[in-house]
């Protein structure tokens, strides 16, 4: 089927290895852990204001993080950090990178996994990208590198700045250049835009980006880069399509690479904290606009292809439709009396 996702990965991965160019990444997925229901977190404990690395919530959650990561290392997938997150009730658990394409397999088997064990004790779990209005939301971290046929990692260059190589940056180039479009991938709901362009939540920070900028080590951009090895792409959510979201990442970065896109100026500054930063590009502030961006755009319609960008803009439009259609209480009460 020309237009599953995972089939849209594969192709996108055999033009950029026909290049010479491979990708490796690792993800981040996020979940809450609530009531059946859906209505509250499943931890009435779980109360701490700055709840990150809360080592006391962790251990409740035990009987279940335990599970999902004894199945992790049966399936030999080499997990090896387990955190809870910034949010009450909010968790993440990491394992090994891999080829783009197997990430994205483990990926969606992950979500699978996490919620079928949830279920069976008497949990649920939620991607949702933005739950709770007051807390922080699920993201859905990627850390991708790009490798040349003899194995090597291309990123890292000993004289280059922060130890990036030109390959490295003009993949955040690439990545940068079409973040508005690719948008439409990473934050495919109307609910993803609550939690990209959120106020401070509960804890402090929202840990999401807003703007469409990179730094070092530092998590309030959409790019942040941690070392010389990778770089950490921190535009997705929870409701990412784990396929989609590769491919996006992918066809960007590589065709940043091979059209040499300068990223512009590292900006080295809280994004959230600094109010000086007027000019610097904004993410979509919605789906409609994320739509309307990969409409436009040439780079992912080319690496996807055209018939799957138009039935994929096509069938979120139908999404938004249908919301927009939906009416409010706080349309009610903001108009009934103009």
């Amino acid at each position: 089927v020309g237009h599953a996702p995972r089939v849209v990965l594969k192709r996108v991965l055999e033009r950029a290895s026909t290049a010479g160019y491979f990708v490796k990444s690792g993800v981040e997925a996020e979940y809450f852990v609530i009531l059946p229901d859906g209505s509250a977190i499943a931890d009435s404990a779980d109360i701490q204001p700055k709840p990150c690395y809360d080592q006391q919530a962790l251990m409740r959650r035990y009987d279940l993080i335990s599970e999902i990561c004894d199945y992790m290392r049966e399936l030999d997938w080499g997990p090896y950090q387990n955190d809870h997150e910034d949010a009450n009730g909010q968790f993440e658990m990491n394992w090994d990178y891999s080829d783009a394409l197997q990430t994205a397999d483990r990926h969606t088997f992950f979500k699978y996994m996490v919620k079928s064990i949830a279920e069976n004790h008497g949990l649920r779990a939620t991607f949702m990208p933005k739950p709770f209005p007051h807390l922080t939301g699920n993201g859905c971290h990627v850390h991708a590198s790009v490798w040349n046929d003899g194995g090597e990692n291309l990123f890292p260059h000993k004289d280059g700045e922060l130890g990036l190589s030109d390959t490295a940056y003009h993949f955040i180039g690439g990545v940068l250049a079409n973040a508005p479009a690719l948008s439409a991938f990473t934050n495919p709901v109307v609910n993803s835009y609550k939690r990209i362009n959120a106020p401070p939540t509960l804890s402090g920070a929202t840990w999401s980006p807003n703007t469409i900028t990179y730094g070092g080590n530092n998590r309030t951009h959409m790019i942040r880069i941690p070392d010389d090895q990778r770089i950490e792409i921190r535009l997705a959510d929870g409701a990412t399509n784990p396929y989609l979201v590769q491919a996006g990442y992918a066809a960007a970065g590589v065709d940043g690479i091979q059209n040499r896109i300068d990223p512009g100026k590292r900006l080295d500054t809280n994004m959230y904290t600094n109010k000086s930063m007027h000019d610097v590009p904004k993410l979509p502030e919605n789906l409609l606009d994320s739509l309307r961006a990969l409409g436009t755009n040439k780079i992912l319609s080319d690496w996807f292809g055209p018939d799957f960008v138009g039935s994929y803009i096509k069938l979120k439009k139908e999404e938004w439709n249908s919301y927009t259609q939906h009416f409010t209480e706080w349309e009610r009460t903001n108009a009934l009396d103009v």
